[in-house]
């Protein structure tokens, strides 16, 4: 159980440390010199639409699933 608990723990810090770094981060729009190093890590913008659509995905199933 301990272990579990440790890799959801680490996986919720990974995701809050990635989110603060791009959060100080330059946007991918910047052009100029610095644009290559202040881009962000992650694309949040795709990575919410992705999110939706997966719960959206999730709640249809549970539908299907609980309607029988």
């Amino acid at each position: 159980m301990q272990v579990i608990l440790g890799m959801v723990l680490g996986a919720l810090l990974l995701i809050a440390g990635v989110y603060i770094h791009d959060s100080q981060s330059t946007s991918t729009v910047a052009s100029g010199p610095n644009a290559a190093s202040g881009r962000t890590i992650v694309n949040w913008d795709v990575a919410s639409a992705d999110w939706r659509a997966m719960k959206a995905r999730a709640h249809e199933d549970w539908i299907r699933l609980s309607s029988r």
